[in-house]
């Protein structure tokens, strides 16, 4: 990433920091997310020493550094000891473990590089869970009823534009959850920190001004759809960029 992150300094006359967080599986789940916001916040308190103007601070990330990203966002917005961020910038994020059957994930799911299949197996090695229970998590029963009734209205296929189905999509009906061990394995796939699109509206309406790039041919496409409606339903001004060619990794 050194070569894009020298792209993006050039371009845009900015100063990029590159956050090189601890990887897993040496360094559990949430570690990832722990050593990004105490950058974040590290940089916020002395943005000054490297002649940055605090109140243009903008958070940004790819992938499931999208999801990095959104997470860090989400937990600034009630610090006080810190400037607000100006904006975030999410590309191509994972935003969501709840539904695997959005029609991105229907349509996409083995276009290469991010196979359906594939998400849920990084996924559930990133939080160190048995891969033994990715096929029930990849139909849904992983998800509890109350929860299930919770997400309907933000993971509803009904929110996302119809031009975005005209490719094919089956509703899918998920079976009963499944035993406790099950529900069990996939609870931090709830966490905010795991699921940013999961966050409560106390949060989502004090997020900055965001920026989102999907790409037609990428199961994460949905994802980024769904939190630009989340988003905007709260007053948040919301800049997407579709690529109607791209596919997941095209940066």
């Amino acid at each position: 990433y050194e070569r894009t992150c020298r792209y993006l300094a050039r371009k845009t006359n900015s100063v990029v920091v590159s956050v090189g967080y601890r990887l897993a599986p040496e360094y559990p789940y949430p570690t990832q997310f722990e050593d990004c916001l105490t950058a974040t916040i590290h940089f916020m308190k002395t943005a000054q020493d490297y002649g940055v103007d605090p109140a243009r601070i903008i958070v940004c990330g790819d992938s499931s550094g999208g999801t990095l990203t959104a997470a860090v966002a989400q937990a600034l917005v009630n610090r006080r000891d810190v400037p607000k961020l100006r904006a975030q910038i999410l590309i191509y994020p994972f935003l969501q473990a709840v539904d695997f059957n959005l029609p991105s994930y229907q349509q996409n799911a083995t276009i290469p590089i991010l196979i359906r299949e594939r998400t849920v197996y990084l996924g559930l090695k990133y939080i160190s869970k048995d891969l033994n229970s990715m096929h029930k998590i990849l139909e849904g029963c992983h998800v509890p009823e109350h929860l299930r009734q919770k997400y309907r209205k933000w993971l509803t296929p009904d929110n996302i534009p119809h031009e975005f189905k005209v490719r094919g999509y089956t509703p899918h009906t998920a079976p009963p959850p499944c035993p406790d061990e099950i529900c069990e394995i996939a609870k931090p796939c709830f966490e905010p920190v795991f699921s940013p699109l999961l966050c409560e509206d106390s949060v989502i309406a004090q997020l900055p001004e965001t920026f989102i790039l999907t790409c037609e041919y990428d199961v994460l496409r949905d994802d980024g759809l769904l939190y630009k409606k989340r988003l905007e339903d709260h007053g948040i001004k919301v800049t997407l960029c579709h690529l109607e060619e791209g596919f997941h990794g095209t940066i």
